[in-house]
């Protein structure tokens, strides 16, 4: 497997945290900023599972903007090679 060469920003780590901490956030939501923030250090990328989520959070309605957010950052990390 290649190495991540890409890292979480500061602005989405502080959402992915504010995220995780809330009680009003979905399961879906709180998934994508746990794999946002373990992609704070760069030396790990978006697993299959995840990125498969992140795109459909992504292509549906369903979700709010600061979720969408977190599945393009999680997204953008992923395995060109898949």
């Amino acid at each position: 497997m290649s190495k991540n060469t890409k890292q979480t920003s500061s602005r989405i780590g502080r959402l992915a945290s504010e995220t995780l901490q809330s009680s009003s956030s979905s399961q879906v939501a709180k998934s994508l900023a746990a794999s946002a923030l373990s992609q704070r250090s760069g030396d790990k990328q978006t697993g299959a599972q995840m990125e498969d989520k992140a795109a459909r959070v992504l292509a549906s309605d369903r979700y709010a903007k600061e979720t969408k957010e977190l599945a393009a950052s999680v997204l953008s990390q992923a395995n060109k090679q898949r």
